[in-house]
């Protein structure tokens, strides 16, 4: 049995590890980053769902962190703010996946009819 390792678990993964190592290439890191993301998705779909997971992860855990210095209100509003900056901010890694996770539809779709 043949697994798959394309997915959003695998493209997220790519998506954050890459941005960490790429972040000093203001709009270029991030949009390989999310090319690279996106073939690992496999699809456009999955490939935006991975995108946006790292932020999500970020704004959890500075939500988490407020929460637990026992400012629940002051840790949920700028949880809040950094997703949104951080999503405002992934316009590239967006870009990336989009056009990654198109390639790796058009791809499969190519090799399945030859």
């Amino acid at each position: 049995m043949i697994t798959s390792n394309r997915g959003v678990w695998p493209a997220w993964l790519w998506m954050f590890l890459l941005s960490l190592l790429l972040g000093w290439l203001p709009f270029i890191g991030p949009a390989i980053a999310g090319f690279v993301g996106g073939l690992q998705a496999g699809d456009v779909g999955s490939a935006i769902v991975a995108a946006i997971i790292p932020s999500l992860i970020v704004a959890a855990f500075i939500l988490l962190l407020g929460t637990v210095i026992a400012l629940p209100i002051i840790g949920a509003l700028v949880g809040i703010g950094i997703f949104m900056v951080l999503l405002i901010g992934t316009v590239p890694l967006l870009i990336g996946a989009w056009v990654g996770g198109a390639m790796a539809e058009r791809r499969t779709t190519t090799t399945r009819g030859v």
